[in-house]
Protein backbone atom coordinates (compact mmCIF):
# COMPACT_ATOMS: atom_id res chain seq x y z
CA UNK A 1 0.00 0.00 0.00
CA UNK A 2 1.68 3.39 -1.00
CA UNK A 3 1.52 6.63 1.42
CA UNK A 4 1.63 9.79 0.03
CA UNK A 5 5.11 11.49 0.59
CA UNK A 6 4.52 14.42 -0.31
CA UNK A 7 1.62 17.47 0.05
CA UNK A 8 -0.28 19.74 -2.00
CA UNK A 9 1.68 23.33 -2.19
CA UNK A 10 5.15 21.58 -1.37
CA UNK A 11 7.87 22.73 -3.12
CA UNK A 12 9.89 20.05 -4.41
CA UNK A 13 13.05 18.98 -6.94
CA UNK A 14 11.60 17.13 -9.73
CA UNK A 15 14.57 15.01 -11.42
CA UNK A 16 13.72 13.89 -14.80
CA UNK A 17 13.18 17.49 -15.40
CA UNK A 18 15.78 19.46 -13.23
CA UNK A 19 14.25 21.79 -12.03
CA UNK A 20 11.85 23.42 -9.05
CA UNK A 21 8.13 22.91 -9.04
CA UNK A 22 5.46 22.82 -6.55
CA UNK A 23 2.93 19.91 -6.13
CA UNK A 24 -0.39 20.96 -7.25
CA UNK A 25 -2.51 17.73 -7.01
CA UNK A 26 -1.68 14.38 -4.66
CA UNK A 27 -3.24 11.91 -6.69
CA UNK A 28 -4.02 8.21 -5.30
CA UNK A 29 -4.66 5.44 -7.67
CA UNK A 30 -7.49 3.31 -6.02
CA UNK A 31 -8.19 -0.25 -6.19
CA UNK A 32 -11.82 -1.68 -5.71
CA UNK A 33 -11.89 -3.55 -2.27
CA UNK A 34 -8.57 -2.06 -0.94
CA UNK A 35 -8.56 0.20 1.83
CA UNK A 36 -5.65 2.30 0.77
CA UNK A 37 -4.41 3.69 -2.48
CA UNK A 38 -2.47 0.92 -4.73
CA UNK A 39 -0.14 4.14 -5.01
CA UNK A 40 0.17 8.09 -5.06
CA UNK A 41 1.58 10.42 -7.68
CA UNK A 42 2.04 13.44 -8.01
CA UNK A 43 1.00 16.19 -10.90
CA UNK A 44 3.44 19.15 -10.81
CA UNK A 45 1.98 21.37 -13.81
CA UNK A 46 4.64 19.58 -16.03
CA UNK A 47 2.83 18.01 -18.69
CA UNK A 48 2.62 14.56 -16.40
CA UNK A 49 2.11 12.73 -13.46
CA UNK A 50 5.52 11.99 -10.98
CA UNK A 51 6.53 9.22 -8.45
CA UNK A 52 7.68 10.21 -5.26
CA UNK A 53 11.01 8.89 -6.22
CA UNK A 54 11.26 11.38 -9.11
CA UNK A 55 10.88 14.33 -6.72
CA UNK A 56 13.15 15.23 -3.47
CA UNK A 57 11.85 17.93 -0.80
CA UNK A 58 13.36 20.83 -0.38
CA UNK A 59 14.27 19.77 3.38
CA UNK A 60 15.72 16.88 2.21
CA UNK A 61 17.12 18.56 -0.80
CA UNK A 62 19.18 20.96 1.81
CA UNK A 63 20.18 18.04 4.13
CA UNK A 64 21.60 16.32 2.56
CA UNK A 65 23.86 18.78 -0.04
CA UNK A 66 27.36 17.85 -0.31
CA UNK A 67 29.70 20.88 -0.67
CA UNK A 68 30.11 19.79 -4.04
CA UNK A 69 27.16 19.17 -5.21
CA UNK A 70 26.86 17.33 -8.05
CA UNK A 71 24.21 17.08 -10.69
CA UNK A 72 24.15 13.11 -10.27
CA UNK A 73 21.87 12.89 -7.53
CA UNK A 74 19.10 14.62 -10.36
CA UNK A 75 19.12 12.55 -12.93
CA UNK A 76 17.56 8.79 -13.08
CA UNK A 77 19.55 5.69 -13.24
CA UNK A 78 18.61 3.46 -16.56
CA UNK A 79 19.42 0.03 -16.89
CA UNK A 80 18.44 -2.70 -19.42
CA UNK A 81 16.02 -5.72 -18.14
CA UNK A 82 15.15 -9.06 -19.84
CA UNK A 83 12.19 -10.46 -20.70
CA UNK A 84 11.29 -13.73 -21.59
CA UNK A 85 10.26 -15.18 -25.26
CA UNK A 86 9.19 -18.38 -24.50
CA UNK A 87 7.47 -18.66 -27.59
CA UNK A 88 9.36 -17.49 -29.48
CA UNK A 89 12.28 -19.78 -28.54
CA UNK A 90 9.85 -22.14 -29.59
CA UNK A 91 9.41 -20.51 -33.25
CA UNK A 92 12.93 -20.66 -33.18
CA UNK A 93 13.24 -16.84 -32.95
CA UNK A 94 16.20 -15.46 -30.47
CA UNK A 95 19.04 -13.29 -29.81
CA UNK A 96 22.30 -14.81 -30.26
CA UNK A 97 23.54 -12.80 -27.05
CA UNK A 98 20.94 -13.41 -24.91
CA UNK A 99 18.63 -16.29 -26.13
CA UNK A 100 14.82 -16.66 -25.51
CA UNK A 101 14.96 -12.82 -24.22
CA UNK A 102 14.86 -9.39 -25.25
CA UNK A 103 15.62 -6.28 -23.97
CA UNK A 104 13.49 -3.03 -21.73
CA UNK A 105 14.72 -0.30 -20.72
CA UNK A 106 13.80 -0.26 -16.95
CA UNK A 107 12.88 4.02 -16.10
CA UNK A 108 12.04 3.28 -12.99
CA UNK A 109 13.43 2.18 -9.60
CA UNK A 110 10.66 -0.81 -8.60
CA UNK A 111 11.21 -2.39 -12.40
CA UNK A 112 7.84 -1.91 -13.84
CA UNK A 113 7.93 1.21 -15.69
CA UNK A 114 9.87 1.68 -18.80
CA UNK A 115 10.10 1.39 -22.48
CA UNK A 116 9.70 -1.67 -24.26
CA UNK A 117 10.56 -2.78 -27.91
CA UNK A 118 7.56 -4.22 -30.13
CA UNK A 119 8.07 -7.85 -30.54
CA UNK A 120 7.76 -7.75 -34.05
CA UNK A 121 10.24 -5.22 -34.37
CA UNK A 122 12.85 -7.09 -32.29
CA UNK A 123 12.43 -10.27 -34.68
CA UNK A 124 13.31 -8.30 -37.98
CA UNK A 125 16.98 -7.17 -36.74
CA UNK A 126 17.54 -8.31 -32.58
CA UNK A 127 21.11 -6.54 -33.29
CA UNK A 128 19.87 -2.87 -33.90
CA UNK A 129 17.27 -2.86 -30.86
CA UNK A 130 20.02 -4.13 -28.51
CA UNK A 131 22.05 -1.69 -30.24
CA UNK A 132 19.39 1.04 -29.45
CA UNK A 133 18.63 -0.13 -25.69
CA UNK A 134 22.11 0.29 -24.90
CA UNK A 135 22.10 3.78 -26.40
CA UNK A 136 18.68 4.77 -24.27
CA UNK A 137 20.33 3.54 -21.21
CA UNK A 138 23.42 5.70 -21.86
CA UNK A 139 20.98 9.02 -22.12
CA UNK A 140 20.58 10.18 -18.65
CA UNK A 141 24.81 10.17 -18.22
CA UNK A 142 24.75 11.73 -21.65
CA UNK A 143 22.40 14.63 -20.71
CA UNK A 144 24.37 15.23 -17.35
CA UNK A 145 27.62 15.55 -19.75
CA UNK A 146 25.59 17.86 -21.95
CA UNK A 147 24.38 20.09 -19.26
CA UNK A 148 28.08 20.57 -17.87
CA UNK A 149 29.91 21.15 -21.82
CA UNK A 150 26.42 23.56 -21.56
CA UNK A 151 27.41 25.37 -18.13
CA UNK A 152 31.15 25.50 -18.59
CA UNK A 153 30.81 27.16 -21.76
CA UNK A 154 28.00 29.69 -19.97
CA UNK A 155 30.66 30.46 -17.44
CA UNK A 156 33.97 30.60 -18.70
CA UNK A 157 33.35 31.79 -22.87
CA UNK A 158 36.38 33.53 -23.43
CA UNK A 159 38.27 30.28 -21.96
CA UNK A 160 36.27 28.41 -24.53
CA UNK A 161 38.23 26.79 -27.22
CA UNK A 162 36.79 27.74 -31.10
CA UNK A 163 36.03 23.93 -31.85
CA UNK A 164 34.00 23.81 -28.57
CA UNK A 165 32.01 26.53 -29.27
CA UNK A 166 29.96 24.93 -31.73
CA UNK A 167 29.18 22.02 -29.49
CA UNK A 168 28.55 23.69 -26.52
CA UNK A 169 25.43 25.23 -28.42
CA UNK A 170 24.38 22.34 -29.81
CA UNK A 171 24.67 20.54 -25.81
CA UNK A 172 22.45 23.74 -24.46
CA UNK A 173 20.14 22.98 -27.33
CA UNK A 174 19.51 19.59 -27.10
CA UNK A 175 19.30 20.37 -23.34
CA UNK A 176 16.30 23.00 -24.06
CA UNK A 177 14.70 20.49 -26.03
CA UNK A 178 14.77 17.76 -23.79
CA UNK A 179 13.44 19.46 -20.83
CA UNK A 180 11.20 22.02 -22.64
CA UNK A 181 12.54 24.97 -20.41
CA UNK A 182 14.24 28.20 -21.38
CA UNK A 183 16.88 28.03 -18.56
CA UNK A 184 19.14 25.23 -19.94
CA UNK A 185 22.21 27.38 -19.83
CA UNK A 186 23.76 29.52 -22.73
CA UNK A 187 26.53 29.65 -24.38
CA UNK A 188 28.17 33.17 -25.91
CA UNK A 189 27.40 34.02 -29.78
CA UNK A 190 31.24 34.36 -30.19
CA UNK A 191 31.58 34.07 -34.26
Amino acid sequence: MAKAHFHKMQRVYVKPVGTWALVEQVIPHWVKDVAEPLKVTYECGLGRQFQANELISEQAMHADEPADHDDDVMLEHWRIGRRSTKWRTAMGHHSSDNPGTFPVILTDEADVGGWRVNPADFDRDPQRVEHQSRMIVQTPELLRIARRVAEIAAENPENLPADLLPVAKQCATILRYVYQLNDAPDTVAAE
